[in-house]
């Protein structure tokens, strides 16, 4: 297979889209990670400690940069896939067989995609564009010996209104949903056909969904509640 076949091809975008969703789905381990010391509950100090890190050394910043990538690289050829495969369907099924043939959500990457992306812009906008080109305010980690991005501060501050809440849980579902499908065949594009390792794929990634999404969504949640402590100024 060539270099223009792995991009034009029906078997080549879908690998694409394979190998760029569990890249994806690499990523969400490590952001789940760090987003989880928020619960550290020592007024975000860990989370800075460990936002920072990234933010400041140069191997996850070459990492961040071919995040962009795969993520701009799912996308097109998510949307290139559905659009082929909304044209072949053309007239559509004589029978709809609905949820028998496979979930809604199966049949719905395209829309949840979307909703993923226009929630990832959203999120880009409130964190990672003030984290790298704003004015953001400044917090003391190591017993006040070094200062760093106070992004838990952002966080805190943003996550009181009730709206931006609610758009954050919505973009979390959409997650799960997009998940629930896109962990499954991404292995099984890749070439996993044992039932046995099928069945495990398949439950590790209902698992995964719904842990990494809840746990998403339990961020912002949690600082609307005032779950969370608050961050020392």
């Amino acid at each position: 297979m060539t270099w223009k076949q792995v991009f034009t091809s029906s078997i080549g975008q879908k690998i694409t889209m394979a190998l760029t969703g569990i890249f994806l789905i690499l990523f969400l381990i490590v952001h789940v990670g760090v987003n989880a010391l928020v619960w550290a509950g020592d007024h975000g100090e860990m989370f800075n400690r460990a936002a920072n890190f990234l933010g400041a050394n140069v191997v996850p910043r070459i990492l961040e940069i071919g995040l962009f990538l795969f993520i701009i690289l799912h996308i097109v050829q998510g949307l290139v896939l559905e659009a082929e495969n909304r044209s072949k369907r053309g007239i559509g099924y004589a029978v709809d067989y609905g949820n028998r043939g496979s979930r809604w959500y199966s049949r719905s990457m395209g829309l949840l995609g979307t909703l993923i992306l226009l929630f990832l812009i959203i999120h880009l906008i409130d964190f990672w564009v003030p984290s790298r080109f704003g004015r953001m305010p400044e917090a003391s980690i190591n017993n006040g010996t070094k200062e760093v991005h106070d992004l838990y501060s952002l966080m805190y501050y943003r996550f009181q209104t009730l709206w931006i809440v609610v758009v954050y849980v919505l973009g979390c579902i959409s997650l799960a949903y997009h998940l629930l499908h896109g962990f499954y065949s991404s292995f099984k594009t890749m070439g996993v056909y044992n039932k046995r390792y099928l069945v495990i794929i398949r439950w590790c990634g209902y698992i995964f969904s719904i842990v990494v999404s809840l746990a998403f969504a339990m961020m912002p949640v949690s600082f609307y509640l005032g779950w969370l402590s608050a961050p020392v100024n």
